[in-house]
């Protein structure tokens, strides 16, 4: 009997390897934004924007669009919060930068405002790691142009 029960479990042991092995390769790896690296990209964005004496709201997200850092400098207007998350998630989820929405708009296809999420405003740019993106930036508190500047100053700090 005990013979019979352990080439039992042996054969539905062996049975199972085939499907982890399928299972394995239905799955994909992927770079995953961390904590570390959002912080770096905001400390680079927020220097930008001390440096010319803006005062802003840093957003950085996952690549699922979900907030893993948030800065608002001193004395930055409450309603940037909210905009700049909605820049962050717009180009992460979009995959390109809020300024190709800007433009777009600015073009006259006013379509761009019924895209559900898609912020028409300067600000954010996805971050790309290895041709995939893993998240976005988005800044806000001044002018498009000015968020722009910084939310690029940030995504430059990846190449230091």
């Amino acid at each position: 009997m005990i013979t019979f029960t352990k080439a039992f479990l042996v054969s539905c042991f062996l049975m199972l390897i085939p499907v982890s092995m399928q299972l394995q390769a239905q799955t994909i790896e992927k770079k995953a934004l961390s904590l570390e690296l959002g912080k770096k990209i905001a400390a680079r964005a927020e220097a930008e924007a001390k440096k010319n004496n803006w005062t802003m709201v840093i957003a950085v997200v996952d690549d699922g669009g979900n907030l893993i850092y948030l800065e608002r400098m001193d004395g930055t207007q409450i309603g940037s919060i909210e905009v700049a998350m909605a820049k962050a998630k717009s180009a992460n989820n979009f995959k390109r930068p809020t300024k190709a929405f800007e433009d777009a708009l600015v073009g006259g296809r006013m379509a761009v405002l019924k895209l559900p999420g898609a912020m028409p405003l300067e600000g954010g740019i996805p971050i790309i790691i290895e041709g995939k993106v893993v998240g976005a930036i988005g800044v806000s508190g001044g002018m498009s142009s000015q968020d722009g500047e910084v939310a690029k100053a940030g995504i430059e700090a990846m190449d230091k």
